[in-house]
């Protein structure tokens, strides 16, 4: 995919990350926006559709403009090097799929490390924002790599289980191999399955050519990966909704532009999660009407199996939050934070991760 660029020039060329006062002629200021997949995926789209268009129209009358740069599909990094890219300033402003950077950003998989959660996005969005504010660690995990969190984000919706064969229950998994994003590939621990590292950019070829014999996915990205196709058998798990990602910017870079831009990126990234979290809630049943046609090979896991599923798990939370506090970061208080605010939401969850 090649980068496509979008000008917003009101006068001669600025290299990026110089201000000018609000009285000189307006200004352009270069910036590079990077995400690994391309722009079927909901994530990618609204950083074209929404976010780059609000910070547009929030610059309007300021004396500064934005050259944009879109590097998606791996025409700049691949799926989970977007944060080198930022580091090393490549780019000046990413959608983070935090998923791909369990080591890299522990804190910001907690959603991962806890699964059969809630199932809205909506909530797990408002969780993961709330320890944004009221954890500093946080926000200090994304500086080691001189990134500055935006706000905002992007969650999945409820994750479930499309495969080759029928699933009913646990015992069905068993010595079968399940593809699964980053640390998603535990939540088959235990099931008698092997969990193995994949992404939606290999899932079809890796099914279609046997490496493995399904995948936990989401409905909105499988239906536009035509993952039916190659795993016709949907189970509907309720793994739960997953905070994947965030927007952010260079550190360095950030600090040394205007405050008029710099609020004007905080904007655009408070637009495109709303935007975002919007037009996936209108997709899913959509989605799901493509992925499970053939109802006969739809299955919605009982309330008591889900349960035993997840209890059938190894404490998957317990260990990353001790791991995360080894490493000394806040891993137990963000865990505990996180339970307890997605249980005062109201989610329905099929195991309390928070008691040890």
């Amino acid at each position: 995919m090649t980068i496509s660029m979008r000008s917003c020039l009101a006068g001669p060329a600025l290299a990026a990350g110089l201000a000018w006062p609000a009285t000189a002629p307006a200004q352009s200021i270069d910036v590079t926006v990077v995400n690994g997949h391309p722009p079927i995926f909901l994530w990618v789209k609204h950083l074209s559709e929404t976010f780059i268009p609000t910070v547009d129209a929030a610059l309007e009358g300021s004396g500064h403009s934005i050259n944009w740069s879109e590097a998606y599909g791996g025409s700049l990094a691949a799926v989970g090097g977007e944060l080198e890219a930022i580091e090393d300033g490549l780019a000046q402003v990413g959608a983070m799929p935090t998923v791909f950077l369990p080591n890299e950003l522990p804190l910001q998989n907690v959603s991962y490390n806890t699964p059969f959660g809630p199932s809205d996005p909506q909530v797990v969005m408002d969780a993961l924002a709330e320890l944004h504010d009221t954890v500093p660690g946080m926000v200090e995990s994304w500086h080691e790599y001189d990134a500055e969190y935006l706000g905002g984000g992007f969650a999945l919706d409820n994750y479930l289980l499309m495969t080759t064969f029928p699933v009913e229950s646990i015992e069905d998994l068993e010595g079968r191999r399940i593809g699964a994003p980053g640390p998603a590939v535990n939540w088959v621990e235990g099931t008698g399955a092997v969990g193995v590292s994949g992404n939606l950019t290999t899932y079809y070829n890796d099914i279609e050519t046997g490496v493995f014999e399904g995948a936990i996915v989401f409905p909105t990205a499988a239906a536009p990966a035509r993952l039916h196709e190659v795993a016709p058998h949907v189970t509907v798990t309720d793994f739960g909704a997953q905070y994947a990602g965030a927007l952010v910017a260079n550190r360095t870079w950030f600090a040394e532009q205007p405050e008029a831009v710099q609020q004007a990126l905080r904007e655009g990234a408070e637009a495109y999660t709303e935007a975002y979290l919007a037009e996936q809630a209108e997709r899913v049943a959509a989605a799901m009407d493509t992925i499970a046609a053939d109802e006969d090979r739809l299955h919605v896991l009982d309330p008591e199996e889900r349960r035993r599923w997840a209890e059938a798990l190894p404490d998957i939370a317990g260990a990353w939050a001790e791991n995360a506090d080894e490493r000394g970061l806040p891993g137990t208080e963000v865990l505990d934070a996180y339970i307890e605010a997605v249980t005062e939401a109201g989610a329905d969850l099929g195991r309390d991760w928070s008691q040890r």
